[in-house]
C-alpha cells in the first residue's frame, strides 16, 4: 500500500516556514527542505519509473544517504522547472516521501501532499554505448540542462586518510566499480566522443561541467590534475565552433600559473574551488588533506587569484553548509555560525569571489555521518545572506545558477537579481 494517497488540507510544517519568509520563493524553500531531509520512494512511486524514459541513479562520485545503489530516480523536477538534487534516505530518518497522487508523483510530508514533482527525463545518448563498450551514461551523465563529467572517482587526499570528513568518494568508487561498471578514470578522447553524441539533441544542454577528486602528483603539486583536465577539456572543445564554450570546472585550489594554463589552453569559462567551510579551525579539522597541501588562507588567496584569470562573476567557492555546526567542535549556535560564515563570504565577495552552498547530506561510512544537518531556518537565512552579498558586490552567478547546476538554494535566487544600474 502507498504511504500517502489522498489530498488533505492540514498545513504542513514546510508551509508554515514558507509563510515566515515571504521574500523567498516557495519552491526554493521546499527544495531546500527536501535536500535537508532527503526522500523515500514508495513502491508505487518506483513503479512509475521507466529506465527508458527517466534517469536513474548511479553515476555520482558520491553515494546516497541510505548507502545503497539501486534503480531509483536520479532526482526530481519542480513545477517551476528547477531541479532538486536529493538523495534516497531511510524512512526512519524522517525524509519526504515520494508517492503517487492521482497517478502523479508528489512530495508528501507526514502524510500531507506538499508539491507535485516529476522525474528527470533521460537524454537519448543514455541508451547508447561508447566505443569501448561502456554505457555512455557512465562516462558523461546529465542534469536537465547540463552535461556532467566525473573523470576521476578517487581523491588522493585519502592516500594517508586525510580526505574530507563528510566525503564518501572512496566508498562510492568501490560500489560503482563493482555494481555499475563505472570506470575509475576516463579516457579523454572517449569523453569528447560521448559529448559529441549528447549534443545531437539540439537545445537540450546549456553547459558542460567537470569535477573529480584531487590529484596531488606532478612536478608541482596538482600539476597532474591540471594536465588531466586540460586533456579532457581540449577533447570536449572539439565539439564547439568557438574557442570558449559554457563550462565550469570544480577543482582543487590551483596556483595562478596552473589557472592560467587551464584558461589559456582550453575553452573553460568558469572556475570553482570548494573550500567547504568558511572557518579556518573547522577547515583544518574537517578537510585535513586540503589543509595539509594548501591551507585555509592560501586557498582563499588562490580563489582571489582566479578572479584575475577568469574575471569577476566567473569564480566561486562552495560550502557543505551544516558541517560548521556538526560534531563536538562545531560552532555552538546557528546565529553565530551564520554571522561567521557570511563575514568570511563577504571578504571573498568584495574581491570578486562568490560563495554558494549545498545542503549537507550526512552519508553513512563518513566521520560526520552520525550527525544531523542544520535547521531549515538556518539554510533559508544563509540563502538570503549569500544572495544579498551577490547583489551588494554585483556578482552574477550565471555559470552556477538554477539552470546550470540546480544544487544551490542561494543561486536559485539569481532569477530575482535586480538589473543594477551601470
Amino acid at each position: 500500500m502507498p504511504l500517502a494517497s489522498t489530498k488533505t488540507h492540514r498545513q504542513s510544517a514546510v508551509e508554515e516556514t514558507i509563510a515566515r519568509y515571504p521574500d523567498v520563493p516557495r519552491f526554493v524553500i521546499i527544495k531546500t527542505d527536501v535536500q535537508r531531509r532527503g526522500v523515500f520512494y514508495t513502491d508505487e512511486a518506483l513503479g512509475l519509473l521507466d529506465e527508458r524514459l527517466h534517469q536513474t541513479t548511479g553515476t555520482h562520485i558520491f553515494g546516497a544517504r541510505d548507502g545503497r545503489i539501486a534503480a531509483r530516480p536520479e532526482s526530481l523536477l519542480l513545477r517551476d522547472g528547477s531541479s532538486i538534487i536529493t538523495t534516497p534516505t531511510p524512512l526512519e530518518e524522517n525524509p519526504y516521501v515520494v508517492d503517487l497522487l492521482d497517478g502523479q508523483p508528489w512530495l508528501f510530508d507526514a502524510g500531507e501532499p506538499v508539491e507535485e514533482v516529476d522525474y528527470w527525463p533521460a537524454p537519448a545518448f543514455y541508451a547508447k554505448t561508447s566505443r569501448s563498450g561502456v554505457p555512455m551514461k557512465n562516462i558523461v551523465s546529465a542534469r536537465p540542462q547540463r552535461l556532467n563529467i566525473f573523470p576521476y572517482r578517487y581523491c588522493t587526499f585519502w592516500n594517508n586518510g586525510k580526505g574530507c570528513s563528510f566525503c564518501d568518494i572512496v566508498e562510492q568508487l568501490k560500489k560503482g566499480g563493482k555494481e555499475l561498471q563505472i570506470p575509475a578514470r576516463l579516457d579523454p578522447v572517449e569523453v569528447g566522443e560521448v559529448v559529441q553524441e549528447a549534443l545531437r539533441e539540439p537545445g537540450r544542454f546549456s553547459s558542460v561541467f567537470l569535477t573529480s577528486g584531487s590529484i596531488v602528483g606532478g612536478k608541482q603539486p596538482f600539476d597532474d590534475e591540471v594536465d588531466y583536465y586540460i586533456d579532457i577539456l581540449k577533447e570536449v572543445g572539439k565539439n564547439f565552433r568557438t574557442a570558449k564554450y559554457p563550462s565550469q570546472l570544480i577543482g582543487t585550489a590551483f596556483t595562478k600559473e596552473q589557472l592560467q594554463r587551464l584558461h589559456g589552453e582550453t575553452g573553460l569559462t568558469s572556475y570553482t574551488s570548494d573550500i567547504e567551510v568558511l572557518d579556518e579551525e573547522l577547515f583544518n579539522q574537517y578537510c585535513p588533506g586540503k589543509a595539509e597541501w594548501i591551507g585555509y588562507q592560501e586557498w582563499k588567496r588562490r580563489l582571489v587569484d582566479a578572479v584575475e584569470v577568469f574575471g569577476p562573476g566567473r569564480v566561486n567557492t562552495g560550502l557543505v553548509a551544516g558541517i560548521e555546526l556538526a560534531g563536538p567542535r562545531g560552532i555552538a549556535s546557528e546565529d553565530e555560525a551564520l554571522q561567521r560564515t557570511l563575514a568570511e563570504a563577504e571578504d571573498l565577495a568584495r574581491q570578486g569571489v562568490s560563495t554558494v552552498f549545498i545542503v549537507w547530506s550526512p552519508r553513512p561510512h563518513t566521520p560526520l555521518g552520525q550527525y544531523k544537518n542544520a535547521s531549515l531556518d538556518y539554510y533559508i537565512r544563509l540563502t538570503r545572506g549569500l544572495h544579498a552579498l551577490r547583489i551588494k558586490y554585483r556578482l552574477p552567478i550565471d555559470h552556477d545558477s538554477y539552470r546550470n547546476c540546480g544544487n544551490h538554494p542561494d543561486s536559485d535566487l539569481s532569477r530575482l537579481l535586480p538589473l543594477w544600474e551601470e
